[in-house]
């Protein structure tokens, strides 16, 4: 096994595992359900990945097929000049060369095309899935929003519109927790698309994904902090 890079399979198993622990924990709860979402897209996105990294070969084959297209096209403007001396011959030279270099810029035209599609692609489709993850992120965000443990550390009256608060202490930062332990894997799945594609938009891109759940973290261990403090004291 090698530890430098990222393995699907472990992170798939390290879901199932935080799924499981969920359920027992806290039985029928919508974050279980999404924990579920999350390693149905973690069971694909290996496959997805590899297969986005991987070559074109259409395009390529009429890369080559231009490539071969442009260098019979001058070949032929070649065999047809004609070197001797004499003033239409002279003429004729100039033709030929004005030709060639029509050719070796339509040529490299197509060619800048061609190559430009196939990252325009890959790029297209490795930012569409990773926006899936960004928006996962926003979801489990949303799951630890109304847990704030100043409910249980300040005991305050709750209002009619009050959401149901039931957790313990103990609960409370063990389900603070499991979202964090999502944010963190939804950022590592993210980051196979950087490790199989490691195009400058997309790493940019998984980079974002990673400053957001890295943001979102925060946010939940400064909860967490809250929790310990006002168990400590």
């Amino acid at each position: 096994m090698s530890y430098q890079t990222l393995n699907a399979a472990c992170i798939v198993e390290t879901l199932l595992r935080l799924e499981h622990r969920i359920g027992e924990r806290f039985p029928g709860s919508s974050l279980a359900a999404v924990c579920r979402e999350l390693i149905g897209m973690a069971e694909t996105v290996q496959q997805r990945s590899v297969a986005i990294a991987s070559p074109h070969y259409v395009l390529r084959a009429a890369l080559f097929l231009v490539i071969a297209a442009g260098l019979a096209g001058l070949l032929f403007v070649a065999f047809k000049v004609n070197v001797q001396v004499g003033t239409v011959e002279i003429f004729s030279v100039f033709q030929g060369v004005e030709a060639a270099m029509n050719i070796v810029v339509l040529s490299g035209a197509m060619l800048f095309f061609l190559v430009s599609l196939e990252t325009r692609i890959k790029r297209r489709r490795s930012l569409s899935d990773l926006h899936r993850f960004r928006s996962i992120a926003h979801v489990i965000d949303m799951h630890q929003l109304t847990k704030d443990p100043s409910t249980i550390l300040g005991g305050g009256t709750p209002t009619a519109s009050s959401p149901k608060r039931t957790m313990s202490r103990f609960e409370l930062t063990r389900y603070l927790n499991y979202c964090s332990e999502m944010l963190s894997l939804s950022n590592k799945l993210a980051a196979l698309y950087a490790q199989h594609l490691p195009d400058p938009v997309i790493i940019d891109a998984v980079n974002d994904i990673e400053d957001l759940t890295t943001n979102l973290c925060n946010k939940i261990w400064q909860k967490i902090t809250i929790l310990d403090t006002g168990r400590a004291l």
